[in-house]
């Protein structure tokens, strides 16, 4: 997901006009911006501006850059300046839209898809959105009417048949949300949202044993859902199975450790089955989060008084008594424990105040007091069916009930899923990336290996280069002091090259500035140059490569997603299997110079993926795993293609080696290939 708003909008052509100076900035900017480099395109959208304010181009990418950056302000004011030049891009008004969204602007940004629409009336992403921004106010006519044009639009776009069905819900017709429902697990069993949706509607008709089972479906396709787990804590709970729940807390507490109905309900349950002192950690907890809950504060002083912290008792049932002075539950308790620490007086005061309560209620004094008696099923609301509360519930009477979310709150499942903005959806079945030679690695808490090979270690021992080399496939994108630093780099290297124009790696040295900068031309041309100086030297044909199937990505996703509009036909260039055989052959030349270089192994195999040469992909995944026995990567894209060629079996065992190596995305990919049924 995290480029396909640069998918959709991204290709858009530079006009005819553009002097060559300019057109290239503009090239290498929008390559830094596809390849995620938002800092350092803004730097090149700048000099464009400078050059030529009277372009669209530069302020409508530069507010798509600030987008990510989550410059809200700054995004709307760029796409502003975009439209005022062209009022013809769809996509300055989709990303003015998601700007004003973001600053809660939803009349502004309905405005924007409106007017999108006119230029592109089947656009989904649109019509999406648009009927997300009605749904936020409220206007379920209005979101209705989207969803139905939407439908018929894209008859089988899961989202919409979810979206709407939480449109019934908000309109109190569970029927018809859970009739839609119904049609998004037909139409792709497979994603966990559509399990999950079903469940509510069950939660909430009582069907607590078929919601139970819808998310079962939805833990075994997707394990990162907090939500999914509290709500199948909830249906356990409704079941009486108070250790099933507690383990959903658990689980829900590991992958969100601040969720509060997690630590409220759990410590409740520990409570119900004895664990106090690990009940109250969880009180103490919700405390932190929200020093003046009084019901989870009541709760704590009950569990001190388990413990026989009596003292620390009577403090929080102080401080609820001095909130809630009617609250007659918490004299009760707190009469018990002074009793405990020998305060008669003041435990026969709080006697006094109960009795005094019950009587004046009996004279219909107080016949619309709600506050709670000493009676205990009264203080426990026992003689309620309704085991559960909403979050936002202040009365104290309900303080043992389990806590659900507010209707606000629950219905927010697709409220923030705008089309546009990167989304932590279900992993997206894609190979793992390439390797590359660069100063630069993202830190990752889960892949911690070193990557090594002796002449990369020599070279870097040399400090020829200005930084350590790395060898990794998690690039990191550079700061801004970085990218000044980079430039700064290509002119001293270019001083160097001048008075030795035969030395390689100095060539080299300048090629990886260039590439860091995104100025892919140039970083090949030097490449190019070390390598007729030295034909021995693997790095730079390795490097090479990779730039080189870098601008076929950056063109194959041109020439797929913007295939739809005049210009780009006039503008396509096509990519055959050709220009992916010129890359393997710069892999073949390091395999000859390096046979022990494991990583040009594992790129050729990705490339031959690409060319759906399978077969010879798996015996280059199987030389680098030869070469490697640990290396990750190697095993989840081949446990991929294994079973691209129908090989479930051991494409699932190699994905499982992948997992347990550190490729977490390998176990929602392996849920997705073994049956929900087994």
């Amino acid at each position: 997901m995290i480029k396909k708003i640069i998918f959709l909008l991204l290709f858009l052509p530079i006009g005819l006009c553009a002097q060559i100076n300019t057109d290239r900035v503009m090239t290498i900017a929008r390559n830094a911006l596809y390849f995620e480099d938002y800092v350092l395109s803004i730097q090149y959208f700048n000099q464009v501006i400078n050059a030529k304010p009277y372009l669209y181009e530069p302020y409508f990418f530069r507010g798509l850059a600030k987008m990510y950056l989550d410059d809200f302000q700054g995004a709307e004011a760029d796409c502003e300046m975009a439209i005022q030049r062209n009022p013809f891009v769809v996509g300055a008004y989709q990303i003015r839209g998601l700007a004003r969204i973001k600053q809660n602007n939803f009349d502004g940004a309905i405005g924007d898809y409106r007017k999108a629409l006119e230029y592109d009336p089947e656009n989904i992403t649109l019509w999406h959105n648009l009927t997300l921004c009605h749904i936020q106010k409220d206007d379920y006519e209005a979101a209705n009417s989207d969803l139905n044009t939407l439908l018929t639009i894209a008859p089988k776009y899961t989202r919409g048949y979810l979206m709407r069905g939480e449109v019934a819900l908000r309109q109190q017709d569970t029927i018809r949300a859970l009739r839609d429902f119904d049609i998004a697990i037909d139409i792709d069993r497979y994603d966990p949202d559509v399990w999950a949706s079903r469940a509510i509607v069950r939660l909430q008709k009582g069907d607590y044993a078929e919601a139970e089972s819808d998310l079962d479906r939805a833990v075994h396709l997707s394990t990162k859902n907090a939500g999914v787990y509290i709500n199948r804590a909830l249906a356990r709970f409704h079941q009486n199975n108070l250790r099933g729940a507690m383990n959903d807390y658990d689980f829900a507490l590991e992958i969100e450790p601040s969720n509060f109905i997690g630590h409220y309900n759990r410590g409740l349950l520990r409570a119900q089955v004895g664990d106090d002192n690990r009940a109250i950690e969880d009180f103490d907890f919700v405390l932190k989060i929200e020093p003046d809950n009084m019901m989870a504060l009541f709760n704590r002083g009950l569990l001190k008084a388990q413990t026989g912290d009596y003292h620390g008792a009577v403090s929080d049932y102080s401080t609820v008594i001095n909130e809630y002075p009617n609250f007659l539950a918490g004299y009760h308790y707190r009469a018990e424990a002074r009793k405990k620490i020998g305060d008669r007086k003041g435990a026969e005061a709080d006697e006094f105040k109960i009795l005094k309560t019950q009587l004046d209620k009996q004279n219909s004094k107080y016949a619309n007091n709600t506050s709670a008696t000493a009676n205990r099923s009264d203080e426990t609301g026992d003689d309620e069916k309704d085991k559960t509360r909403k979050k936002s519930d202040k009365n104290m009477n309900n303080y043992r009930k389990i806590v659900i979310a507010d209707s606000s709150e629950a219905e927010q499942k697709y409220n923030s899923d705008y089309r546009g903005k990167i989304q932590d959806r279900n992993v997206s079945i894609k190979q793992e990336p390439m390797y590359v030679l660069t100063y630069y690695e993202k830190l990752s808490e889960v892949k911690r290996n070193v990557h090594y090979n002796r002449y990369i270690d020599e070279l870097n021992h040399s400090h020829i280069l200005p930084d350590r080399l790395r060898i990794t496939n998690m690039e990191s994108p550079l700061s801004e002091k970085q990218v000044q630093l980079h430039f700064a780099l290509i002119d001293k290297h270019t001083g160097d090259i001048a008075g030795d124009s035969k030395n390689a790696l100095k060539r080299f040295a300048r090629a990886l500035d260039f590439y860091l900068v995104q100025d892919f031309s140039n970083a090949i041309e030097d490449l190019t140059q070390a390598i007729l100086l030295d034909d021995s030297f693997f790095p730079a044909y390795f490097m090479r490569s990779l730039i080189r199937y870098k601008q076929l990505e950056y063109q194959r996703a041109e020439e797929t997603l913007a295939a739809s509009t005049i210009s780009s036909k006039e503008n396509k260039v096509a990519i055959t299997g050709l220009d992916y055989e010129i890359v393997k052959n710069d892999l073949d030349h390091v395999i000859k110079l390096e046979p022990g270089f494991v990583y040009a192994y594992y790129n050729r195999a990705n490339i031959l993926t690409m060319l759906k040469d399978y077969r010879a992909a798996i015996v280059d995944y199987d030389k680098a795993i030869e070469l490697n026995a640990d290396f990750a990567e190697a095993y989840f894209n081949r446990g991929l293609t294994h079973i691209f060629l129908g090989n479930n079996k051991k494409g699932i065992n190699d994905l499982s080696k992948a997992g347990e190596l550190g490729v977490v995305s390998a176990y929602n990919i392996i849920k997705r290939f073994t049956d929900l049924s087994e």
